[in-house]
């Protein structure tokens, strides 16, 4: 992923904001509609009445969805039907125009994910079946471990894998220089017959190898602790293994759910996003239906206001966000540029509850110096208006990369300014953020990050009332106020910062390298 600023959709985007909000008033007028006020009185009473109390009625709603289900809301399954016909009607009721944007998409389910050591000391490895992955035959497939030599470009060039030395034997390859996709693909080339990739940092790995088409062997994701105990097994002899991955692939059809204000001008459009797709695995409750029932829940108290607001203000969620983005992908190639150029700024909102929470930032101004690199003009400035929020509610916050994990990826390709927040998913918390933000250090902000026990205990209420805040408050603003987009933003000091060990942009937080 690109995050750098597209040059005709900035400079757009730049034009409308730098013009007047009252092109035809007369100065009475223009004196009587102050967007700065407006904006903080419709932003403290939207602070004031959005509520996690109320928010989590949604996410009980959504673990009864699942429940009644098959125990999960995956794009494509009756669960995530039910969930977006919850989240219409309730928008409908309330006054929105609501619609459903539908698209087709690959949908998978994952039927088994097993590593076994059989020889000489045997053991269970726990292992997560890539997307898009080849199946093996049921039952697995049994073969010895060959270690792919470790570098800064591992698996990733024909030259890694000596002639013979791979051809019917699992590949075994650590994480980092490229993309699942590419080290499962030469891995096939030199006649492995599955790849095992483990991960370069601490945690499990839940990778993606892009697409259905990819997919050239069996591949799964374990973690950097067992992976280098194979490899140093490996090393000293052979060590054989047992490997079962099977998934299941089908075409279906799902849909997304938009819904907007009536009134508003269209050119100047605040957009808000969450996914509300779960994994197969389990409910979502925190991912992301924290962040789905957040957005609701302010969207819903939005209408209570009667407020009339300046901007149009669209609200979106996702489908099919764990497949690799795809709805909010879909969306945002179907719309044409005069559309997107209409599309003031993105927020997205995901996993915003999470257990052993750290407040995550996007960094918009690319002050920490990390990653993909700064967003499009305007990120800076929307950075700033949720850190100085935060700063004023006295809760601490870090910035993290736009990596292209969630749904901002799209809005970031085509050149709209984007930010929100986050709070961690299967990356480890240190010392540093234990002590920045309590909870407990060496854990993973979520240990139940999609699994089965994500469900409706899964949900940190203090991190949940703090983020339906930010959006709260950055509906308020923006509802009436886009000037701070334009105004010039100083790069912000570099806090102490997250990041999952990417060393390429991933997508749908699966990681594709």
């Amino acid at each position: 992923m690109n995050a750098t600023p597209r040059g005709i959709l900035a400079l757009t985007a730049a034009a409308a904001l730098a013009a007047p909000l009252l092109l035809s008033a007369s100065p009475a007028a223009a004196r009587a509609h102050d967007p700065a006020k407006e904006a903080a009185k419709l932003s403290r009473k939207l602070v004031r009445e959005a509520s996690a109390k109320d928010a989590f009625k949604h996410l009980r709603a959504f673990q009864e969805i699942a429940d009644s289900a098959d125990g999960n809301r995956a794009a494509g399954t009756p669960g995530h039907d039910a969930s977006a016909a919850y989240v219409y009607e309730k928008l409908k009721k309330a006054g929105y125009r609501v619609s459903y944007d539908t698209f087709d998409f690959p949908f998978i389910e994952t039927l088994a994910e097993k590593l076994s050591v059989t020889s000489p000391t045997p053991r269970d490895i726990g292992i997560v079946a890539m997307s898009f992955t080849k199946s093996t035959p049921e039952g697995g497939t049994s073969a010895a471990v060959a270690a792919v030599p470790v570098d800064a470009t591992t698996g990733c060039e024909p030259a890694d894998y000596a002639a013979g030395a791979f051809t019917g034997k699992i590949a075994l390859i650590q994480r980092g220089g490229c993309d699942f996709a590419t080290k499962q693909r030469e891995a096939g080339a030199a006649g492995a017959v599955a790849a095992v990739i483990y991960n370069n940092t601490e945690g499990a790995l839940n990778g993606t190898l892009g697409s259905p088409e990819a997919g050239v062997i069996p591949t799964g994701g374990i973690t950097q602790a067992e992976g280098k105990a194979l490899a140093a097994e490996a090393a000293s002899g052979t060590v054989t293994v047992s490997l079962e991955l099977r998934q299941f692939q089908e075409r279906r059809t799902t849909r997304n759910v938009i819904a907007e204000t009536k009134g508003g001008d269209p050119d100047r459009t605040v957009m808000l996003g969450a996914h509300l797709d779960s994994v197969t695995e389990g409910a979502g409750i925190n991912d992301n239906g924290s962040g789905s029932a957040g957005l609701l829940e302010v969207a819903l108290e939005l209408a209570e206001t009667h407020d009339k607001p300046t901007n149009k203000v669209r609200f979106a969620w996702w489908s099919a966000e764990e497949l690799g983005l795809l709805g909010a992908e879909s969306y945002v190639t179907r719309r044409t540029p005069e559309q997107r150029a209409d599309i003031a700024l993105y927020l997205n909102f995901d996993m915003i509850a999470s257990p052993n929470a750290a407040q995550f930032v996007y960094d918009g101004d690319d002050s920490d110096a990390t990653g993909a690199g700064a967003g499009p003009e305007g990120s800076a400035q929307i950075e700033k208006g949720i850190t100085d929020f935060l700063d004023r509610q006295g809760a601490p916050h870090e910035g993290t990369d736009f990596d292209g994990r969630s749904d901002y990826g799209p809005f970031i390709e085509a050149g709209i300014p984007s930010g929100g927040t986050f709070t961690g998913a299967e990356g480890v918390k240190t010392e540093a953020q234990a002590r920045k933000y309590g909870g407990q250090a060496g854990v993973a902000f979520d240990k139940c990050y999609h699994s089965a026990c994500d469900n409706i205990s899964n949900i940190n209420m203090k991190a949940f009332a703090t983020n339906i805040g930010v959006i709260a408050h950055a509906v308020g603003t923006y509802a009436h106020d886009l000037r701070s987009l334009s105004a010039p933003a100083q790069k912000q000091p570099a806090p102490a910062r997250f990041t999952v060990g990417n060393t390429l942009p991933a997508r749908g937080h699966t990681p594709t390298a």
